[in-house]
């Protein structure tokens, strides 16, 4: 008997049961997995700061990744679904708590390839902006099962979280983040729809030229003649 903050997590990976349930019966209708858990990010001060009469705060943050690709459609980057919550503002966040966004970014290549690509995660930086540890409890998903594409579409990137150069820290928990450490919060990408090598090569060049995907990733997912049919 005890309070817990699992709604957020079961209620928005269900879409993507049903949306699997229903591609066997609608496979041009369905679109591919997505990130689908918010990537929230609950901060607040340390338990010793009460008693050094240190800064208190406690903000939560929301963070998206990328919807999974539909089938007439790339998925939408950094865009939250079924929730449709807007991302956390970084102006507003750092006026109201202390905390220092480094970066802020889409994530190159995260978006799964297929006919129609996953939409991208991001890439978030951020850190204590005072000499004081912070705490950061983690509940999301997509780090061990990254967004599943559809019929050939390949899977788009899992979440990582760390802490600096440190190893990847586990989906769920209490994380002390220390005074002059980087917190390095990816949100996950969206699956493909269909087989990459169908998709036109200018929507390929064009995915290059935005900076959505790598020129490795374009030879290695469309194809090695990718670059020059489209030059």
């Amino acid at each position: 008997p005890a309070p817990v903050a699992m709604r957020h997590t079961l209620g928005q990976m269900t879409p993507d049961l049903v949306y699997g349930c229903l591609s066997q019966a609608l496979p041009d209708l369905v679109p591919a997995e997505g990130a689908s858990c918010m990537y929230d990010l609950p901060l607040r001060h340390v338990a010793e700061a009460v008693d050094r009469g240190e800064t208190q705060f406690a903000i939560e943050l929301v963070f998206n990744g990328g919807t999974g690709a539909r089938p007439g459609l790339d998925g939408l980057s950094a865009t939250a679904f079924p929730s449709g919550v807007w991302g956390s503002q970084i102006e507003m966040t750092e006026a109201v708590a202390p905390v220092l966004f480094h970066r802020r970014e889409l994530r190159v290549d995260s978006g799964g390839a297929g006919r129609q690509r996953g939409g991208l995660g991001q890439r978030i930086e951020v850190s204590s902006a005072i000499d004081q540890d912070f705490m950061l409890f983690l509940s999301v998903e997509r780090i061990a099962n990254p967004a599943q594409g559809r019929f050939g579409g390949l899977p788009g990137a899992p979440g990582r979280v760390r802490i600096g150069a440190g190893p990847d820290l586990p989906g769920k928990g209490e994380i002390r983040v220390p005074a002059g450490e980087m917190l390095i919060f990816q949100t996950p990408g969206g699956g493909g729809f269909g087989d990459p090598k169908s998709r036109p090569a200018a929507a390929v060049l064009q995915d290059i030229n935005e900076g959505f995907i790598s020129e490795d990733s374009a030879v290695a997912h469309y194809g090695q003649g990718t670059l020059e049919d489209s030059k």
